[in-house]
């Protein structure tokens, strides 16, 4: 979803919950709102839930679904129940409403008063079950709705959030990447075209790729040469073919904490070797992805050590 679309939805969810929780709009206005927010964002089930409520209900799976949602059923054995549209629902409470305002207890005495008591308290409390009916399923469908746009709210405005994020982190990557081994820019292109093509070979050559762009990396920060170093008791050698050493040998002395040490060399490791495995058909293109924007991101952090 392009940035415009996504505001576009954030801004349109965020009406519809003020018009909910502000009580601004009627129930039919609401409806069409939300409506328009789920095709915006690809809701097929609500959209078609939504059509129920506005047209009214059917045997279709998802008006039967719900139906129950809703609380519409009367007797779901018989399939007895409120199959009308909310703005029926509406409208039935208030004609209940009406009529429980017409109904009188007559005054007049006798058997016979007893009598009209009765059936008049009947009635009355026949349209209050039926009003607090009608309002309970208005209710659960406001609620629905409202737990429907918060979702898509939050959602929506956490993705634009974590994209501003990843893209300054990005812009901040390359501007490391560049300073300390810009050639490595260059090839990255490549690598994203080669999995663009999904094909075995192509994925192949992309993380052949990647692994050249470690092989890069590792002599712009850490250039071989003849000696060792030691790192958790082990001597490593720092010659030219020695490049997850001469790498860890730069995070180790680039950081004082050793868990990020230890997360990062692990992290290093599996990477290489994951790419190492590029010429077999075990991964995919998503998998092949995953070790690029990795490789990526993993490159940029251990950068970041730089003292």
């Amino acid at each position: 979803m392009d940035t415009s679309k996504s505001e576009h939805v954030i801004n349109l969810a965020r009406e519809i919950l003020d018009d909910i929780e502000l009580s601004r709009l009627g129930a039919q206005a609401i409806l069409l709102k939300t409506t328009r927010l789920a095709r915006y964002v690809d809701e097929e089930e609500i959209r078609a839930w939504l059509r129920f409520e506005m047209q009214g209900f059917s045997d279709d799976p998802i008006a039967l679904k719900y139906m129950s949602k809703t609380s519409r059923w009367t007797d779901f054995k018989k399939k007895e129940g409120y199959w009308g549209s909310l703005a029926k629902i509406e409208a039935t409470a208030e004609a209940q409403k009406q009529k429980l305002s017409l109904i009188r207890i007559p005054d007049t005495s006798g058997d016979r008063a007893i009598f009209v008591i009765d059936r008049v308290t009947t009635q009355m409390n026949d349209a209050s079950h039926n009003i607090a009916k009608l309002e309970s399923i208005k209710s659960i469908v406001i609620s629905l709705i409202h737990d429907f746009v918060a979702n898509v709210y939050y959602q929506k405005t956490f993705d634009n959030v974590a994209e501003g994020i990843f893209d300054k982190y990005k812009k901040d990557i390359d501007i490391l990447i560049a300073a300390n081994s810009g050639d490595i820019l260059g090839q990255i292109p490549a690598v994203v075209d080669r999995l663009s093509n999904e094909d075995k070979e192509s994925i192949s050559q992309a993380l052949n790729t990647c692994r050249r762009i470690v092989d890069s990396f590792a002599n712009h920060i850490f250039p071989a040469r003849e000696d060792s170093i030691e790192i958790g008791g082990n001597i490593l050698s720092l010659k030219q073919d020695k490049v997850l050493n001469r790498i860890n040998a730069f995070i180790q002395l680039n950081t004082e904490s050793e868990s990020r040490k230890k997360k990062l060399r692990q992290n290093l490791s599996n990477l290489y070797d994951r790419t190492s495995a590029g010429v077999h058909s075990d991964i995919d293109t998503n998998e092949a992805k995953s070790l690029f924007f990795n490789t990526y991101l993993l490159l940029g952090e251990i950068l970041s050590l730089k003292k």
